[in-house]
């Protein structure tokens, strides 16, 4: 059985008063010196600031409000770890609720663009054959539970659609962004009724084709 590598994030700040001390050794006025410990003040806070929001988002996330993930990589092959995240209504949910039958888990940049929306539908579409494989879908991306609720209203998906606010979960499992890190990336996961992953299919341009991929895996 694989096992996830757990990771951390730490961050520092320097210490300030270098640009004093450099004035004063060499006998800069004392409008010199105020100004680079202005200065030098400036760059502090703003480091300072920087390092708080760092820290803010990396906090465990069991003591945070929107959900409880595990900082974990996974691959194929790999049991999924235990995972909680809000959906449309702000239930929290847990991954490990859908063990004993095939999970599709499909992660989507964001609500109501061009190719998520087509991808949705998509699954809507062919919904009742992965139910006949006794499979359920599960959509997650970075909106919040309001925008997934509109999404799902407005477009009739008889799916669960989980918040991953900050993208901290696709982060955590490694799934590849795309244009340089600007795009989150479009990626579908076939979990068996264990818990294990059997397909890990990434295709950001081709949305439609995620459908037909894990229906393959599921009805083979």
């Amino acid at each position: 059985m694989a096992t996830a590598a757990s990771c951390t994030l730490a961050t520092s700040a320097a210490g300030t008063g270098i640009a004093s001390q450099a004035a004063r050794h060499h006998g800069a006025s004392a409008r010199t010196c105020v100004n680079a410990s202005f200065v030098n003040s400036e760059l502090f806070s703003s480091s300072a600031a920087l390092s708080a929001r760092v820290a803010a988002a990396s906090r465990p996330v069991s003591s945070r409000r929107s959900s409880v993930l595990v900082c974990a990589k996974v691959s194929k092959g790999d049991v999924v770890p235990p995972v909680g995240l809000r959906d449309q209504d702000g239930k929290l949910v847990n991954l490990d609720e859908y063990r004993g039958k095939p999970l599709v888990l499909y992660f989507y940049p964001a609500d109501e663009t061009p190719g998520c929306t087509k991808q949705a539908c998509a699954f809507r579409d062919s919904y009742e054959k992965f139910k006949r494989a006794g499979a359920e879908v599960v959509g997650v991306s970075g909106d919040t539970p309001e925008s997934h609720k509109a999404f799902k209203a407005k477009y009739r998906l008889p799916f669960t659609l989980l918040s991953d606010e900050g993208n901290r979960l696709r982060k955590d499992w490694g799934i590849p962004s795309d244009f340089f890190g600007s795009l989150a990336g479009r990626q579908t996961y076939v979990i068996d009724k264990d818990g294990r992953v059997q397909l890990i299919f990434n295709n950001q341009f081709e949305p439609e084709k995620h459908i037909v991929e894990t229906l393959a895996i599921l009805q083979g």
